[in-house]
């Protein structure tokens, strides 16, 4: 079956490190086309499956990026079902047959979920996670876990129990986080689809950096839970990435769609497909945010990779203007930590009270509890405010552009030893968040945020610039990075000299 398959993979100007061998047919072939595959019965479930395991364990002892896998004997298991469904035409939904492992911070139902904490090693859920059981009931085949930072704090994936996971490009340096562990696998091969989460760039810094696209979709378009809290916690969304933006798109249009537990969550699911004429060169006006006229101090080199992505996309019509909308961007990073710490260091805070608990949290987490404790109904009042005001700001700013555009990150990635920066071109950072400060634009006014590759430095080593899209505008965006990916030469994470092939009449929105 496999002969009669054409590759389907993005090229870029980066050859896979030597560590890392070229992937099988199978695992190179995108989602979607996977999908049809399997749809088609050109594939079978098990054949899928056992290619991406057999993957997995050839390269995961590199980068480690999945943890947690589950028997192979019991994932053939579930393929081989799978197959049994699909003979009788009993199609689960748009995933069925395909492998995924499901990011450390959602609760995974009968397999361990640790949130990499050695608090909860040992803790195996009696319940998905909602997306995670729209994942399921759509047919994916759940082989594992991703790695992740402790509770998802900092952007880099790292834990007392797992370990770090290592850049697919460079095994010295970091994944980025907290969804490394997906990114990494995806750019390597492992998955052919991965989901995430993100608050401060979660699903962002790590497509980045992985030459790979992380979509944070707009506040509430994937419910959220279960969970003790579900009025005041808006920061955080579960989100897809993708080697490329339609199998971020497949992935997302499962996971989205209003939950009757999700108070919060919108009306509506998004579709996976358009046609391709939606494509086509249309002028879309950009405003280029760069460093917000010097407020963020960034690495040499990443405006430079952003600027010249914005110039080839001229040729599809983006007529791009700096910009630099008047705020008080300092007043902005408070009052994301304030609105942090009294969400996710308030759901940690009764750790505090565990001497046992709290001598196994790592000190950002401690630093995220105490500052919880601390915090008063005006603190938090004021800094709601403060979001207020930016909300309506970049409302404002989307009645004239089409996208707002910042780069994905301030630094490229370090070395894997270093937790985080202790300063930017020689400015210091006074948390161990604020080098990932470019990610909160977004993130405060609830908007959709993509992440898309724009290349490489000298050591070849991915970065990615966000594309960003009024409230509510998911569909809107995600066309925008198709149309991106259209034109550039990067993305898809590790490639190997295959050009870009794409489907005769469709592709993701």
């Amino acid at each position: 079956m496999v002969g009669a398959i054409s590759r389907q993979a993005n090229s870029h100007n980066q050859k896979a490190p030597s560590g890392i061998q070229q992937p099988s047919e199978i695992c190179q072939l995108s989602a979607t086309t996977l999908t049809e595959h399997l749809r088609s019965r050109k594939l079978s479930s098990v054949e899928v499956v056992t290619a991406f395991l057999d993957r997995i364990e050839t390269i995961n002892p590199v980068v480690n990026a999945i943890i947690n896998l589950r028997e192979r004997n019991d994932i053939l298991h579930d393929a081989k079902m799978a197959d049994a469904l699909a003979s009788r035409g009993q199609v689960k939904g748009p995933l069925h047959g395909l492998p995924i492992a499901i990011k450390d911070l959602a609760l995974t139902q009968g397999l361990a979920t640790t949130f990499g904490s050695p608090i909860f090693r040992s803790f195996v859920p009696d319940a998905d996670e909602y997306h995670v059981a729209r994942i399921k009931a759509a047919g994916a085949i759940v082989v594992g876990k991703t790695n992740v930072s402790e509770f998802g704090l900092g952007s880099n994936t790292y834990n007392q129990i797992f370990g770090s996971t290592k850049n697919a490009f460079n095994q010295s340096l970091i994944a980025g986080g907290s969804s490394g562990g997906a990114a990494v696998a995806l750019a390597t091969s492992m998955v052919p689809i991965a989901d995430g989460s993100d608050m401060g760039g979660s699903l962002r810094n790590p497509a980045a950096y992985n030459n790979i696209y992380g979509f944070r979709p707009s506040q509430g378009r994937v419910p959220s839970g279960p969970q003790p809290e579900s009025f005041l916690s808006q920061m955080a969304t579960d989100g897809p990435l993708g080697r490329t933006v339609a199998d971020l798109a497949l992935l997302l249009s499962v996971q989205a769609g209003y939950h009757r537990h999700s108070p919060l969550s919108l009306d509506g699911s998004l579709s996976s497909q358009i046609e391709r004429s939606e494509l086509q060169q249309r002028e879309t006006r950009v405003a280029w945010l760069g460093s917000l006229g010097g407020h963020l101090p960034l690495e040499d080199g990443i405006l430079t990779l952003c600027e010249a992505a914005l110039r080839r996309a001229a040729e599809i019509g983006w007529r791009v203007d700096e910009v630099v909308p008047g705020f008080d961007y300092e007043s902005l990073w408070q009052a994301f930590v304030v609105l942090r710490q009294s969400t996710s260091g308030a759901a940690l805070a009764t750790h505090r009270f565990n001497r046992e608990h709290w001598a196994m949290l790592k000190p950002e987490a401690q630093w995220e509890v105490e500052g919880a404790l601390k915090l008063t109904a005006l603190d938090v009042f004021a800094a709601s405010t403060v979001r207020t005001g930016w909300y309506r700001t970049v409302t404002s700013l989307t009645e004239k552009y089409d996208l707002l555009v910042l780069p994905t990150a301030q630094v490229f990635p370090f070395d894997v030893q270093t937790h985080w920066p202790a300063e930017i071109a020689g400015r210091k950072m006074d948390s161990y968040h604020r080098w990932m400060e470019v990610t909160v634009h977004a993130t405060m006014a609830g908007c959709p945020a993509i992440s898309v590759p724009v290349g490489f430095d000298a050591r070849g080593v991915p970065m990615g610039m966000q594309l960003i899209g009024a409230p509510r505008t998911d569909s809107a965006v995600l066309r925008a990075a198709a149309r991106h990916e259209s034109i550039t030469p990067f993305g898809g994470g590790l490639q190997y000299g295959n050009s870009r092939q794409s489907s005769n009449t469709e592709t993701a929105v």
